[in-house]
């Protein structure tokens, strides 16, 4: 498995730039088959940031019934809230190195 194939994407809602600035955690949509330790290598070989720590989350399925029985989905996904060791240490998300 490679590197850059473990991330998918950021994941920008209302609640990460808290984070972002509270205590320097992101979070990341992540491969269904990766672990802490291949996201943490990921994360430094992408954005050349030390990681302190990762968590991993496993969203569940959802299904929503609008009118006339249609039925949409949304599909599950693994999101990693990974936090960074130095906390004045940004990532930029628009510019890889």
């Amino acid at each position: 498995m490679r590197l850059y194939d473990i991330i998918k994407k950021p994941i920008i809602t209302e609640k990460t730039p808290i984070m972002e600035l509270k205590n320097s955690t992101y979070v990341f949509e992540v491969m269904d088959d990766s672990t802490k330790i291949d996201i943490k290598k990921a994360i430094l070989e992408i954005y050349w940031v030390e990681v302190a720590s990762v968590n991993i989350i496993h969203t569940r399925e959802k299904f929503k019934q609008g009118k006339k029985a249609i039925v949409t989905r949304q599909r599950s996904t693994k999101k990693a809230y990974v936090t960074l060791k130095d906390k004045t240490a940004k990532i930029d998300f628009s510019v890889l190195k």
